[in-house]
């Protein structure tokens, strides 16, 4: 059967496993549309405002569901409008292959229109950037990419679809399914050593990362933590992947890590750090651990050869599965009952606030979240001083999952909101926007409208860039420079997208108007008055001025 290269493509994918493709429909690859006219209900294209918001929603959809997230834009305007998710799911470690259009195989080279060498513009962004120049080979590239995509470190993977690819016929028969590959698993021997160093230690720490957990290994881990009575810290926006319940959970080692969970890193003598990529975050800038070998005994643990030793040197490396060795840890004990029960006493002490200098005090509101959300609910954010909300003062119990981007990219929240509600349109979505990080991708709420997927957005509006505004005024006090914002009315904007929204200005609004949202059926924006001055919830933007002014008074 003669069948052109979309179809092969798209025939491929649906065997392969993916149900949704985000994007913007181009030129450059109308027989991959033609073809997923015909998979609709099995195979379904999401129809988005701007590759960066549809790149984003791959991204999200990768992290959330463990499968890679489908995206397809067209070739160079398109795509480049896709780097910035390309980039975020690389940094996430979040399966995601990205197909974009390509001009055709006989004027490549030539600087055609909107021609891109993708191999050379992503190959150091994405996992793995490749360009299929015989149609015959869209199984076997589709095949590497989606295994590429899922397995060691996961990641983005490009592949550049020349448009002769795509329409020529080909009597190559499209992939029948997955290939089925286990994660590499420690030996005896090698789980040997790891529980005699945890049981010489003295004050044992676990640390743990990355989106390619199962519901089983998760479990498994908090068995042996528990059992054990070691401590957890979570890497940078990786906390959902931990029972927050939990005793022996101990905090996130990510922006502005508190000064416990510092401590925890630093003062620890055992860390055994599993699925963790060891990011400037995590490690507060790589003081927490000297490089390149830590004074902390370290057992590093990652499905990726390339992850051990890229920055520090382990005292044991182990390349194995997250889940895998989780099931094959056995309980160990020894004198840190109090280190571990420090550990979270600490971490709970963190959630007393001082009153918020706001109209909308955000420790009263994220309390409240606390109380009302379903077990299961889903949180996003982009990025953003706003982002401590979530991030920091939520606890995400077993079945809760946070979409955030280590990336630190703005627009990320609305797109994967949108994502997760497509993907579980039962559970309840909230997305924690800033007014800056909102705009970037705003226009996404269309999306959602066409899709059904109408996520709860609550807008944190102070009218600045906070983030940057808060470096400003440690540099430059007083002197403010391109950080402050002319906002427009987003509630407005939200009804004109078919949204519930409503102002809310006061705290003790919040509660009805979140009840509000709850119930609607169209989704929600609640846009909050927040102060420039609730910058962090313990330093106001006048402290942090003052503070920076003192500095450069010379006695």
């Amino acid at each position: 059967m003669h069948r052109n290269g979309g179809q092969v493509l798209v025939e491929s994918l649906v065997a392969l496993g993916a149900t949704k493709a985000f994007g913007v429909p181009g030129e450059s690859y109308l027989a991959v549309l033609d073809a997923l006219h015909d998979t609709q209900g099995r195979l379904d294209f999401i129809n988005c405002r701007n590759e960066g918001g549809a790149a984003f929603m791959a991204a999200a959809w990768g992290k959330l569901t463990g499968s890679p997230g489908i995206c397809l834009v067209t070739r160079g305007p398109g795509v480049t409008n896709a780097a910035i998710g390309i980039h975020t799911a690389m940094q996430d470690s979040a399966p995601m292959i990205v197909f974009v259009g390509q001009v055709g195989t006989d004027m490549i080279g030539r600087e055609a229109f909107q021609e891109i060498d993708y191999r050379a513009v992503f190959g150091t962004m994405a996992k793995w950037a490749v360009q299929i120049d015989a149609v015959e080979r869209i199984p076997e590239i589709l095949g590497r990419a989606w295994v590429t995509a899922t397995t060691g470190r996961p990641g983005p993977v490009v592949v550049a679809l020349p448009e002769d690819m795509l329409t020529s016929l080909t009597e190559a028969a499209p992939l029948l399914g997955p290939a089925r590959i286990t994660e590499p698993a420690p030996d005896a021997a090698t789980m040997a050593e790891v529980l005699a160093l945890l049981s010489a230690a003295d004050r044992p720490l676990i640390l743990i990362g990355g989106c390619n957990w199962t519901q089983a290994g998760k479990t498994t881990l908090q068995t042996f933590a528990e059992a054990s009575d070691i401590p957890v810290v979570c890497a940078f926006r990786y906390q959902d992947q931990f029972d927050n319940f939990s005793p022996a959970y101990a905090g996130e080692a990510g922006v502005g890590m508190p000064a416990n969970v510092k401590r925890l890193i630093a003062q620890a003598d055992v860390i055994l750090a599993i699925n963790v990529r060891f990011g400037e975050m995590t490690t507060d800038g790589y003081t927490l651990l000297s490089v390149p070998v830590a004074r902390q005994k370290l057992i590093h643990v990652h499905g990726s050869d390339r992850e051990i030793g890229k920055i520090y040197q382990p005292t044991l490396g182990i390349q194995a599965g997250p889940n895998a060795f989780a099931a094959a840890l056995s309980p160990v004990s020894g004198a840190w009952a109090a280190w571990r029960a420090q550990a979270r006493a600490d971490w709970e002490a963190g959630f007393v606030l001082p009153p918020q200098p706001s109209p909308v005090d955000m420790g009263i509101v994220t309390a409240h979240l606390r109380d009302v959300l379903p077990e299961d609910a889903i949180l996003t954010n982009g990025a953003g001083n706003f982002t401590v909300w979530p991030n920091k003062f939520y606890k995400f119990g077993s079945k809760a999952r946070l979409l955030a981007p280590q990336s630190g990219a703005m627009g990320y929240g609305l797109p994967a909101a949108i994502a997760a509600k497509i993907a579980h349109p039962d559970r309840r979505v909230v997305c924690f926007a800033g007014d800056g990080d909102f705009q970037m991708n705003c226009p996404e709420l269309a999306t959602a409208l066409q899709y059904g997927a109408q996520p709860i957005v609550l807008i944190l509006n102070n009218g600045i860039y906070g983030t940057i505004r808060a470096h400003q005024e440690r540099e430059y006090p007083s002197r403010v420079s391109g950080t402050a914002m002319v906002n427009p009315d987003f509630a407005a904007l939200a009804r004109a997208y078919g949204f519930h929204a409503e102002r809310v200005e006061r705290t003790e609004d919040f509660p009805a108007a979140f009840d509000r949202a709850l119930a609607s059926d169209s989704g929600a924006v609640l846009d909050l008055d927040i102060s420039p001055e609730a910058l962090t919830p313990r330093l106001t933007l006048s402290q942090i001025r003052a503070a920076a002014l003192a500095k450069q008074v010379k006695p």
